[in-house]
């Protein structure tokens, strides 16, 4: 059973950092993770990737260090199951509206007495029928950790309650689909967003659970952090390349290169793309 790395952080009370990988390369996954991040966001809430894809994705990230965090759909418990058994370490649950749905979202991904998540042992989690059962299922309720996702105003009114929920680790704030939701899309500095950043890293302190939200510098890390927040995303493979791509562009310009960049009026898409939903 492959011990978590951001398991023992939050154990520490050190703060993680997490990026997200959109690209389907298992080359990208295993980069990533060979430079030591602590988890690597692989998102099955947005994109069409197959559970036979991610499971490759999670094989190259093995490689390295990172822990993944594997973000199924709202309600896709039995997606959840299948991506922790193939080596998901946590689970980043979006869109949960009250306690109700954050205890159910622990009652799939944890094995009884904690839960009553189905058994199998034969994938990379225990990995492969190779552990005592007993064992397997102790070391996987220790490892496995949950990751709920606030993301808008109905469920910041249950914040609290969902924070009390035994087998939840980490309150997540998800600042992108807040702004839509709330009706103003995209202004991602509003007050709006850092009065609920607020309001869960207190509800976070009061139950003795750690939070975090996505950043869009990391100029904002020191005021997160000093709110308590010890779970940071922070940017993705695209929007990386793109900004890298792009200054290789302006230095070669200099030299009377010229580019037809067709993406260059799109550019305030870097924010939403940072913020993660």
């Amino acid at each position: 059973m492959r011990k978590s790395i951001i398991r023992r952080k939050l154990s520490d009370n050190e703060p993680v950092l997490i990026t997200t990988l959109h690209l389907a390369s298992p080359a990208m996954f295993e980069l990533a993770s060979l430079m030591g991040f602590d988890g690597l966001w692989l998102d099955l809430e947005h994109h069409s990737f197959s559970l036979e894809t991610a499971e490759t994705l999670m094989r190259a990230a093995r490689v390295g260090q990172s822990d993944i965090v594997a973000r199924p759909a709202k309600g896709e418990f039995m997606r959840l199951g299948r991506l922790l058994e193939a080596g998901a370490q946590g689970i980043m649950y979006p869109r949960c509206d009250n306690a109700a749905e954050a205890a159910e979202v622990v009652k799939w991904a944890k094995f009884p007495p904690l839960g009553k998540r189905g058994c199998d042992g034969g994938n990379a989690d225990m990995p492969y029928c190779t552990m005592p059962l007993k064992q397997y299922l102790r070391k996987a309720n220790e490892q496995t950790f949950i990751v709920i996702q606030i993301e808008d105003e109905d469920a910041l009114e249950h914040v609290e309650e969902i924070a009390a929920v035994d087998g939840v680790d980490v309150l997540m704030l998800g600042p992108g689909d807040f702004s839509v939701l709330g009706g103003f899309a995209g202004e991602l500095d509003d007050p709006r967003i850092e009065r609920a950043a607020e309001r869960i890293a207190a509800a976070a302190q009061r139950a003795g659970k750690h939070w975090g939200r996505p950043l869009l510098s990391p100029d904002e890390a020191p005021h997160y952090l000093s709110l308590g927040a010890t779970f940071l995303p922070y940017s993705c493979d695209l929007v990386i390349l793109k900004d890298g791509w792009e200054a290789m562009q302006q230095r070669f310009s200099l030299e009377g290169f010229t580019f037809a960049n067709q993406l260059s009026s799109f550019s305030a898409c870097n924010e939403v793309a940072l913020s993660n939903g």
